[in-house]
């Protein structure tokens, strides 16, 4: 389950950050976010709530007192967002997940699921015991199919037309939420994570994708590196309340 998407910088001229082209962000270090999703083999979570649960854990992290200002892993992940945006998902359970659990981070659940983020690491430098952890083998489903999203939330629409691992998508979704995280203001950051960072992710209807990706939105382009090639995969569409991109981009 892994996923190594590389970022320009936000509100570039090509409309998305998540292109991979030749920049001096290249010669930059590079670092990666470690996310691991908790999946145990008796209840493993259902897939969409994984993926709104990673999601949401990109946001915590970044909206987190230490990863700003003056704060202890503020540096990391100011050095992670100079380079090219890389995340990774791992997998653990039973004892490997307790493992992560003893590293500084921070734990996010949804409904089910659990995903634990940390401050991002050297593309090279990963702690031993989130090293050993498997990146692929399992695989979610949801039993029931989602329902409409929430009004009044952003929803990450995924590219009908792909098909990826869960930890692939998990690594995407995480991707959409920053990319939603950078269109905002302060003031609108601060209601929406005091609001618990609510969202949805869904796979667009194959008549609307087009739209969507035309509207202006923000739209996570992969660089082809594993599973898929190089191509659209995410767009962001903010909802009213909370993450309110605006109304003039939308279809």
């Amino acid at each position: 389950m892994t996923s190594t998407e590389t970022a320009g910088e936000p509100g570039n001229s090509t409309g998305s950050p998540f292109l991979h082209e030749e920049t001096d962000r290249d010669a930059a270090p590079q670092f990666v976010l470690p996310l691991v999703a908790r999946i145990e083999r008796a209840e493993p979570p259902a897939r969409t709530d994984a993926l709104e649960t990673a999601a949401r854990a990109v946001l915590v992290l970044l909206s987190d007192e230490r990863s700003t200002g003056d704060g202890e892993w503020a540096e990391a992940v100011r050095d992670w967002q100079d380079a090219r945006i890389r995340k990774v998902v791992r997998r653990a359970r039973g004892a490997e997940w307790r493992r992560a659990e003893a590293l500084p981070g921070i734990t996010v659940t949804g409904d089910r699921a659990e995903v634990r983020v940390f401050p991002p690491v050297p593309l090279d430098g990963w702690p031993k015991d989130l090293a050993r952890l498997q990146v692929s083998g399992t695989e979610l489903t949801d039993p029931q199919p989602p329902g409409a999203p929430a009004a009044g939330r952003p929803v990450l629409w995924f590219n009908p037309e792909l098909e990826m691992s869960a930890g692939k998508e998990m690594a995407q979704a995480g991707h959409g939420a920053q990319l939603a995280w950078w269109e905002l203001p302060e003031e609108e950051r601060a209601a929406w994570r005091a609001a618990g960072f609510p969202l949805a992710v869904r796979s667009a209807a194959p008549a609307d994708w087009a739209a969507l990706t035309r509207s202006g939105l923000p739209v996570v382009r992969d660089a082809g590196f594993t599973e898929i090639a190089p191509g659209k995969t995410l767009v962001v569409e903010g909802g009213s309340r909370f993450c309110p991109l605006p109304r003039e981009r939308r279809p």
